[in-house]
């Protein structure tokens, strides 16, 4: 199987995790979000990431990566049984994917780090201020009332689990984390839920990719080990899809 899309996007991140937990072996292809040739576009009309090829089959969109990869590969299940559960659990990713991508992601992530990074323009101060002052803290009021004091949401560590954490990592490479005093659930929750090795292990890629200058960026990460496919649908110059 091939993923196309950024090591550090948490939506590429959500699928690697849930391939890690079904034993799945993948390369990957670590574009930058809305940098492709004509060839992502056709795979992914809409220019967003991930996209999954598998043979001759693709398609785009984690959810629907996730949905695929717990159908068709047997193994470790990515959803409870119980159909309630099952339910929750659906939602509980499409709220992390909407509302937590909307706040950590645009709101945060994009304004204080990709905006300027890809564009070389100062992000939305007053966006930044709205979603510290009134967004962040929403939302983290009602994961509070959602996650549990210990453990995983549905018993094992799960898609679930995944879709929340996620969100996080990108929000502390922002400079924001959960006030343990305030959130302690949300906090801790978050703390061991990056720490499995589901996160864990694709942590040191996400480094290079922040990290290393784009010329040099797929070496480095050859050199670390990271399973790249032989070609890339990246554009070789940057420009705004």
């Amino acid at each position: 199987m091939k993923i196309i899309g950024s090591f550090v996007s948490p939506y590429v991140r959500k699928v690697l995790a849930c391939m890690h937990l079904k034993g799945l072996d993948y390369e990957i292809d670590p574009i930058t979000p809305f940098f492709g040739n004509d060839e992502f576009r056709r795979l992914s009309p809409l220019c967003r990431i991930p996209v999954l090829i598998d043979g001759d089959f693709s398609a785009s969109d984690s959810s629907v990566i996730c949905a695929y990869l717990d159908e068709a590969c047997p193994g470790y299940p990515l959803l409870p049984a119980d159909p309630k559960d099952r339910a929750r659990a659906r939602w509980l990713e499409e709220y992390s994917d909407t509302r937590l991508g909307d706040v950590f992601i645009w709101g945060l992530f994009y304004q204080k780090i990709v905006h300027p990074m890809v564009w070389s323009e100062p992000g939305d101060q007053q966006r930044i201020a709205k979603v510290l002052a009134e967004d962040a803290p929403a939302t983290l009021d009602y994961l509070e009332g959602e996650l549990p004091e210990r453990g995983w949401l549905f018993g094992d560590f799960s898609l679930a689990d995944i879709a929340i954490a996620s969100f996080f990592r990108n929000a502390a490479y922002a400079d924001f984390r959960p006030d343990a005093a305030r959130w302690p659930r949300v906090a801790s929750f978050v703390e061991r839920a990056l720490a499995h090795d589901a996160f864990a292990s694709t942590l040191p890629f996400e480094d290079i990719q922040r990290r290393v200058d784009i010329r040099g960026r797929r070496q480095a990460l050859l050199d670390a080990g990271a399973p790249l496919t032989a070609e890339s649908l990246g554009l070789p110059t940057r420009g705004k899809a």
